[in-house]
C-alpha cells in the first residue's frame, strides 16, 4: 500500500464512498460532497482521486451491472477498503486530537 496519509479532498472522496456504502460512483459521491459541503466539484476531479485512492488500496472498484438509462453501458461502483476505513479512523482520531490540546483563544483584541 502506498501512502497512508489523505489530503482533505481525498478524505472528502473517501468519506463519500463509505457514505454511498456499494452505490459509489463518480456521479453520486460528487452529488454526495456536494450535498454535505456546497463544493462544486468535476467529474475528472473525483475520478483522478479515485484512481489515486485505490492504488493505495483505500478503495475497490468494480463493474456494476448493465443500465436501460446508460444504454446498456455498466458504470465503475467502488467500495471502500477495511485499509481505507482505517486511515479514515486514524484521520478522525489526529484531527480530534489536535483540536482538544488547542488552547481556547479570546478573539476580543483581534480586529
Amino acid at each position: 500500500m502506498k501512502g497512508t496519509h489523505l489530503g482533505e479532498f481525498e478524505e472528502l472522496v473517501l468519506l463519500g464512498t463509505a457514505v454511498l456504502d456499494g452505490n459509489a460512483y463518480t456521479v453520486t459521491i460528487v452529488e454526495e460532497i456536494h450535498a454535505n459541503t456546497g463544493r462544486m466539484l468535476t467529474l475528472s476531479s473525483v475520478h483522478t482521486v479515485l484512481t489515486r485512492l485505490e492504488k493505495k488500496g483505500f478503495v475497490h472498484s468494480y463493474m456494476g451491472g448493465t443500465l436501460k438509462e446508460r444504454g446498456g453501458r455498466r458504470r465503475r461502483l467502488y467500495k471502500i477498503t477495511s485499509a481505507g476505513y482505517q486511515t479514515l479512523n486514524n484521520t478522525r482520531d489526529v484531527r480530534n486530537r489536535m483540536w482538544e490540546v488547542m488552547p481556547k483563544f479570546s478573539f476580543e483584541f483581534i480586529s
